[in-house]
């Protein structure tokens, strides 16, 4: 495939996964925010006013041209909080997928490629693991340990690697019995040479389409922790304590907990349409087309 051929199939590709350029803008917009938050943020997200508490947002014919989005029951800027969030829930949905990926795929090829008591010792803590909800165990866990940014972190990624674990075991299994890995260990390659080499490449697009999806659930499980407050305590600037703050006020002030609520959706939304982009342009089966 000469450049310009190449150049003409990379984009009639690129022109199939609209949606996955979609959520991957959605996903820049919040990292971006997330990264510049000290620099696009109006004001301190702890900073209180008690006389200009409850502001309502812009669309409000009483709102107040210094908090566009509103202010809280104490006065702290909703818009600040909302930026300052999106740091809280990305780090903490990156750093568990990161964990939760990085043991489970251990677990996994240890697994599925030597198999005998290693896979039978692994199998069973999967299953073990996958019999509690996981939510239930997240919980007990938090609630025994206390909230906490590190504990959130170690809790949510060590709940969430038997699912890499059963998807990597199965796929090295189906690897294993393929003819390049069979010629490369008859040549006399190490296991950890077959491993590196080998196996962990083809595991590659599989594993990041997962990644990408368990991004997703890890954000949405650290605003559920922090709505129930397990996760991130206050006054730090989180969207599940920012939704548990405005339960209270849901009758008649329902944009304190509409604003956080709508940044999850549209960070998830992102994250997904982003996830189901990726898959379709990793997929061999829509390379041709």
């Amino acid at each position: 495939m000469n450049g310009r051929s190449g150049y003409r199939y990379f984009f009639r590709r690129l022109g199939h996964a609209k949606t996955g350029m979609v959520g991957s803008a959605m996903v820049f917009l919040m990292v971006a925010m997330a990264l510049f938050a000290p620099f696009i943020s109006p004001r301190d997200p702890m900073e209180q006013d008690l006389q200009a508490r409850l502001r309502p947002p812009f669309w409000d014919e009483k709102t107040d041209a210094k908090y566009p989005m509103g202010t809280d029951q104490v006065g702290r800027d909703m818009l600040s909080r909302l930026i300052y969030g999106a740091r809280i829930s990305l780090s903490v949905g990156f750093l568990t997928m990161t964990f939760s990926a990085l043991l489970g795929i251990t677990l996994g090829i240890l697994a599925g490629y030597y198999r005998g008591i290693a896979d039978s010792i692994i199998s069973n803590c999967v299953n073990i693991m996958m019999s509690f909800p996981y939510i239930l165990l997240a919980i007990s866990v938090m609630a025994a340990t206390g909230p906490g940014y590190r504990n959130v972190i170690l809790v949510l990624g060590f709940t969430g690697w038997p699912i890499y674990t059963r998807l990597v075991r199965a796929e090295v299994i189906e690897l294993k019995s393929r003819d390049f890995v069979t010629a490369a260990r008859a040549l006399g390659g190490r296991n950890s040479g077959v491993i590196l080499k080998h196996i962990l490449p083809n595991l590659a697009s599989s594993i990041i389409v997962l990644a990408t999806f368990e991004l997703a659930r890890m954000i949405i499980r650290e605003s559920f922790l922090s709505f129930l407050g397990l996760g991130i305590p206050p006054p730090n600037a989180s969207w599940g304590g920012m939704l548990a703050e405005g339960r209270s006020y849901m009758l008649g002030l329902w944009w304190l907990a509409a604003i956080p609520g709508s940044a999850i959706f549209f960070t998830t939304l992102g994250i997904n349409l982003m996830g189901d982009g990726l898959r379709d342009w990793l997929d061999p089966h829509t390379r041709n087309r």
